[in-house]
């Protein structure tokens, strides 16, 4: 790694520092400038918003040909929110570990045992898109994690987005961030 590079990680942690990120694991590989404004970014605006989404969170990333979707540090998809849910009663609702399926590398977590159903005969229609990272994220060429909160169906497809802050400014532009998002993904797996 250069000595670019090595900045660059030190900016990341400085920032993560600031923000109050001193618990947990982030892995850094290496960080373009792009993305150290995303962080710095996204930094100020969790500290000025009291996000409820941590920076801290583990990222699941792409292995060896083998697509993985985000989850938490308990391996769970979408933070333990039932992803049927969202097309059944519009709402965000917590799963429940009695109604799981593992799929995709992580756990999903559902309501009741028919929206359990429901995902395992057909997962890619429910399944959040981008590997259930965030949408706004994938749009500018990195990962982020997700507040289950912070969703909207476009098309019949579930996005989700760091907070609801970073949601209204995809919003702005849903057509042109999904087309975006669609000529990173997954190639952005192996840059974030």
């Amino acid at each position: 790694m250069s000595v670019k590079g090595l900045g660059r990680l030190a900016t990341v942690a400085v920032l993560l520092i600031a923000a109050g990120c001193t618990s947990g694991a982030v892995e850094v590989n290496e960080v373009s400038s792009a993305q150290e404004g995303a962080v710095a970014e996204t930094v100020s605006s969790t500290a000025a918003a009291g996000s409820s989404a941590s920076l801290e969170d583990d990222v699941e990333q792409a292995s060896a040909g083998s697509l993985q979707y985000f989850a938490d540090d308990a391996g769970l998809a979408i933070r333990g929110t039932d992803p049927v849910a969202y097309f059944v009663e519009g709402a965000a609702v917590p799963g429940s570990a009695e109604f799981s399926h593992d799929w995709g590398n992580v756990t999903w977590q559902f309501a009741s045992a028919e929206n359990r159903d429901l995902f395992a005969a057909n997962p890619e229609q429910y399944a959040p898109q981008y590997g259930g990272f965030c949408a706004w994220a994938v749009s500018q060429g990195y990962t982020a994690s997700i507040d289950p909160e912070a969703w909207r169906i476009v098309d019949g497809r579930l996005y989700l987005n760091y907070d609801r802050r970073v949601q209204q400014r995809w919003e702005r532009d849903i057509p042109g961030n999904i087309t975006k998002a669609d000529a990173n993904w997954p190639g952005v797996l192996d840059e974030s």
